[in-house]
């Protein structure tokens, strides 16, 4: 499609880079005194990738929201990622969407199509999941932001914490990493046409086939590796389940271009406010800098990082395959605490 505007001239950091730095979000969070609701099942805490409200013994409410300035020129691609990025969070959680509310921030100047097109990719991709679009909130901005609050479903029985990750689980990671490389590279010169391509269909790949299949697995911990970037989820993960999580960097799967472009030394915004957050707690000895930055680049509707018990992970990865979802199997846990990273 022709782009009247380019989205990102617009904007200083783009997609799930944009987030408020987790190590001064941790901080903030500190302060506040969790709610005590007996039916307040995932609240802050721990935090985890949604809020989960228990409405009766067979239902509960997950509810989550996400919004982030554009990281590509064209206004559908942006609107299906934003949408993508933010319905993930349920399916992170086990959940059903089944309800969205728009989030969006636009200039008065910005083009009439424009809007219109990424509020009606983003009406698509709802429906692709399942839920309906049923309105939202606009505001002026000089900054065009879009996004999406998301109400789903689960079974009070069937969530999947960050925090329940064991020992002797097996780790799982189901779409490739490098999404914030490969776009910041592209801007550099460094990746080409194709490169930026295949990121953006990742990008709006939901990740409800995934979760589909998954459900019957009954996984330990889950979340969708987005903004923080595979270390810092895995980090996240390690902390709020007490155990140590051992990445093995030599399997981690990533987008064509994206270690091209760390190669040439060139890093997102994102990758040092993540360093900044977990690289205390990462152990990486003699993991090339090329890997690392894979790990820390900040992704955007990334996939889900999936902790399950050993015995089981064969047979999920088959099941995976064999219906052409991808699948990678990328280390394990551990007694202990932190991130190794062999």
């Amino acid at each position: 499609m022709i782009v009247a505007v380019r989205l990102t001239d617009l904007v200083t950091s783009g997609g799930c880079a944009a987030k408020y730095p987790a190590a001064q979000l941790q901080e903030l969070l500190a302060g506040f005194v969790p709610v005590e609701a007996e039916d307040l099942l995932v609240g802050l805490s721990p935090a985890d990738d949604a809020a989960v409200y228990r409405l009766d013994d067979e239902t509960a409410l997950v509810f989550t929201l996400d919004f982030f300035p554009p990281l590509v020129d064209d206004p559908r691609d942006f609107g299906t990622i934003a949408a993508t990025n933010a319905l993930n969070d349920v399916f992170a959680m086990g959940g059903r969407p089944l309800l969205a509310l728009s989030i969006a921030e636009f200039p008065e100047e910005l083009p009439h199509e424009t809007v219109a097109a990424i509020l009606d990719a983003a009406d698509k991709q709802v429906r692709e999941a399942g839920a309906i679009l049923a309105g939202g909130h606009t505001i002026r901005d000089k900054e065009p932001k879009y996004g999406l609050a998301v109400v789903g479903t689960v079974h009070p029985d069937g969530i999947w914490p960050k925090s329940g990750a064991r020992p002797g689980d097996a780790l799982f990671l189901t779409k490739p990493l490098g999404t914030g490389l490969v776009l910041h590279g592209a801007q550099r010169g460094l990746a080409g046409e194709a490169d930026v391509r295949e990121a953006v269909e990742w990008m709006t790949t939901l990740n409800r086939d995934w979760a589909d299949v998954l459900r019957a697995f009954r996984p330990n911990a889950v979340t969708d590796v987005t903004g923080f970037g595979l270390l810092g989820h895995a980090y996240e993960t390690a902390e709020r389940s007490g155990v140590r999580l051992v990445l093995e960097a030599d399997t981690w799967p990533a987008l064509n271009g994206a270690l091209e472009v760390a190669r040439a030394g060139e890093k997102t915004g994102g990758d040092r406010r993540n360093r900044d957050f977990a690289a205390a707690h990462v152990t990486a000895d003699g993991v090339s800098e090329e890997l690392l930055a894979l790990g820390w680049d900040p992704q955007t509707a990334g996939g889900l990082l999936i902790s399950l018990p050993a015995e089981k992970g064969a047979a999920l990865a088959a099941e995976l395959t064999a219906r052409g979802l991808f699948v990678r199997s990328i280390g394990r846990v551990e007694d202990g605490a932190g991130v190794t990273v062999d």
